[in-house]
């Protein structure tokens, strides 16, 4: 296993010795806190929210409103979208107030409508009392003109066929799968494909900055949020505010991250087996990460030949996927593991929400029309090809989120990817966990390149997605609060210390 020794004083150093490089300038004027609700520049007006968005507890309190803006900005007269959008007003008093943080979780296909409620419940009471919280749902997602890719090439059936496959033809079936679901986004998208593009978000993201009257944005972006970021600060760097990108997706296009993600999901799979094995106590799959690996395959085998109640190796697989995205998650697999192998059941193993449900549905049609409208895709030669070179590494990968080898296949092909920072970007903060298989860590490296003058705040020996106001890690939350609040940049790079495994 490949676990930090270092020792754990020594990790959060730079921030335990609160050396600042800078600090950034202070933020634009605040608006009183108690401004109308109807905003003077575009007519948006709050309000009650959808039953979708939770009440925040007293004396916070959160209201919605939308904003409408051009589907295609080339034809500002032509076809518009609404934007769903909410807020939760700073509770601070006016002299703490540093203006509007929007907030965006990921995807792409994430709600952030909710998001504004439920991120800033976990936010530290400085921020909180300091700016107004944004949510909004991005074009394609939600409340925002959502995305329907109909069947999908047969992604919603169940069992789904093995996202595996093996043989050359079932390769075929894979790449015909493939080509299906981008006939249905096209036939369901219809004239916005291309326009449901992160970029598009971005200037969205801008036009609600305008809306609310603030000269500059104060941003955190989790996940494909950190992507959605650094293009908006790529596009707009002089009215990027603190901008805080965490569990980062770096600057490559979204089928070359999603190979790099279907390796680090390999190496995470290993310490869960170990982690399993270490615990046999427990969930009795064996004592060595062999034997638990001959568990694991026993039940994925069993499940491709027999599906128990639409429950096959396509949905176990994805169950996985999900699961080694979150330490907190593994216990929960393991103990489906150990069920299924006892008695044939997979109810522990089956998530709660059905994953044909309305908003999984909207979620997958609306990250496959992005993924592929924020830049060129792969031929389906390279996807049959690499789809091999994964099986090479372990005839099981998990390649549940490869999504975006859909766009060997897209209607609407573009020809760059979306940009991303840039030299004249103020300094960002990033925020990665180290062994991270859902962003893995070299991303936040190679973005921190594009980003001069910003800082990388690492999470070590912690092997979880999301971090900031996440991970309940104190000098990752303080060192990103200073930036927030008081602009105070790092002098350097902060390693903080994890938490390791998770006990059983």
């Amino acid at each position: 296993m490949n676990r930090s020794t270092r020792p754990p004083g020594l990790l959060c150093a730079l921030a335990a010795t609160s050396a600042v490089l800078s600090v950034l300038p202070p933020l634009s004027p605040a608006r009183a806190a108690d401004a109308p609700a109807r905003s003077p520049h575009s007519g948006i007006r709050f309000g009650p929210c959808p039953t979708s968005v939770p009440a925040p507890p007293a004396p916070a309190r959160v209201e919605c409103g939308s904003l409408d803006v051009p589907l295609d900005r080339n034809r500002p007269d032509g076809r518009h979208v609404r934007i769903a959008v909410s807020r939760v007003p700073a509770t601070g008093t006016p002299a703490e107030r540093r203006g509007i943080l929007l907030v965006n979780p990921g995807g792409p296909g994430g709600s952030g409508l909710p998001y504004a409620v439920t991120k800033r419940a976990k936010l530290p009471e400085r921020v909180r009392r300091g700016y107004d919280v944004i949510g909004f749902d991005p074009r394609g997602v939600g409340g925002s003109a959502p995305a329907d890719c109909g069947a999908m090439g047969g992604l919603f059936r169940s069992p789904a066929a093995d996202p595996v496959p093996r043989g050359r033809a079932a390769e075929r079936d894979h790449l015909t799968a493939l080509r299906r679901l981008a006939d249905d986004c096209a036939a369901g998208a219809g004239p916005a494909l291309p326009h449901l593009s992160t970029g598009a978000t971005a200037q969205d993201m801008d036009a609600i900055r305008a809306a609310l009257g603030e000269e500059r944005i104060g941003f955190l972006g989790v996940s494909y949020g950190s992507y959605l970021g650094a293009a908006y600060a790529a596009r707009f760097p002089h009215r990027t505010g603190r901008m805080v990108l965490d569990s980062v997706v770096g600057p490559e296009s979204w089928y070359d991250f999603d190979l790099r993600q279907a390796r680090a999901m390999l190496r995470q799979r290993e310490t869960l087996l170990e982690w399993l094995a270490a615990h046999d106590d427990r969930f009795a799959l064996g004592r060595s990460a062999r034997e638990v690996r001959a568990a694991y395959d026993r039940v994925r085998a069993s499940l491709a030949a027999h599906p128990a109640d639409g429950f096959g190796p396509a949905e176990f697989d994805r169950a996985v996927y999900r699961a080694l995205g979150r330490t907190e998650r593994w216990a929960p697999l393991g103990d489906g593991l150990r069920a299924y192998l006892r008695d044939g059941g997979v109810d522990v193993l089956r998530p709660k929400a059905p994953f044909d449900g309305p908003e999984s549905r909207n979620y997958e049609a609306a990250n496959r029309i992005v993924k592929c409208a924020d830049g060129p895709g792969p031929t389906p030669a390279r996807v049959t090809a690499d789809l091999r070179a994964l099986r090479r590494l372990d005839p099981f990968p998990v390649v549940t989120g490869i999504e975006a080898s859909a766009c060997a296949y897209w209607h609407r092909r573009p020809v760059s990817r979306t940009p991303l920072g840039g030299p004249a970007t103020p300094p960002v903060l990033l925020v990665a966990s180290a062994h991270d298989p859902v962003t893995p860590v070299e991303g936040a490296r190679r973005l921190r390149r594009e980003l001069p003058g910003s800082r990388l705040v690492t999470l070590a020996d912690d092997y979880s997605h999301g971090v900031f106001a996440s991970r309940g890690n104190a000098c990752v939350d303080d060192t990103v609060a200073a930036y927030l609040v008081d602009g105070s940049v790092p002098a350097g790079d902060v390693r903080c210390a994890g938490p390791g495994l998770p006990t059983a």
